[in-house]
This record gives C-alpha cells, structure tokens and sequence, in this order.
C-alpha cells in the first residue's frame, strides 16, 4: 500500500494553497530544523493517512454521484428541467424580495404619472387642433 500512496503522492500537483506565497510552491519544503526525526515520521505516516482517505472519499463520492444520476433517470429528471426548477425557485425569491416589491411599486408609480403626462399632453394638442379649425 505504501508504494500506491508514494505512487499518489507523485501524481499530485504542487499548486499553492490560497494565500500562500507562490515561491514557496517551488522546489521541495525544507523540513522543520527543530523536527525531530519521530516526529518527521509520524507526520509522514498521517499524511499517507490522510491521503489515503482522501482517496476513499473520492471512490465513496463518485458512486453515490452516479447514485444520484441513476436515481434522477429513473425518476424522469432531466437537466432541463432542473434548469427550469432552478430558474422558477430563483425567480420566485427575486419577485418576493423587498428590492423586487419596492422598484416595482416605483415604476408602477412612475408609469402612473407619465400616464397622466401623457393624457394632459394629448388633451392639450387636442384642445390646439381644435382651436386651428
């Protein structure tokens, strides 16, 4: 098993975790000068651990992903309607929203008005035309 996890190890891509400075990724970490060689060893063996867990979740994930799939195929769920469930439940908490309630009460106000504008405006060209004759 150690051989898998060296053979893992290799696999990996040295990329720097968030935050990290990026000429820390280069070359290989120098270990810790007040480590202790034990020490040295029990990090190793709980990162071998750790990878192989990390490995484990991965296996566990991908076949209950295709769990998941199964399920929504036999259920009829396709990624359309997915789409269309998740647009609709978005639209719906857009159209609840306070934001959503307020600029429309606005615009409807507005429309109100220039409504009216437009009406007084039509019955003052009227009047004009009417006045021409």
């Amino acid at each position: 098993m150690e051989a898998n996890v060296k053979g893992s190890q290799q696999d990996l891509d040295p990329v720097a975790e968030v935050g990290q400075d990026a000429a820390m990724g280069v070359g290989p970490p120098s270990p810790i000068p007040t480590m202790t060689e034990e020490e040295r060893q029990e990090l190793q063996v709980e990162l071998l651990r750790v990878e192989d867990e990390i490995q484990t979740l991965s296996q566990v994930l991908a076949v209950k992903e295709r769990q998941l799939a199964d399920i929504k195929r036999k259920l009829g769920v396709t990624p359309l309607n997915e789409l269309k469930q998740n647009f609709s439940k978005t639209w719906q908490e857009v159209t609840t929203s306070s934001a959503y309630k307020r600029t429309s009460e606005t615009l409807s106000h507005a429309g109100l008005k220039a409504t009216a504008a437009l009406s007084n405006v039509s019955a003052a060209i009227s009047r004009r035309l009417e006045d021409v004759r």
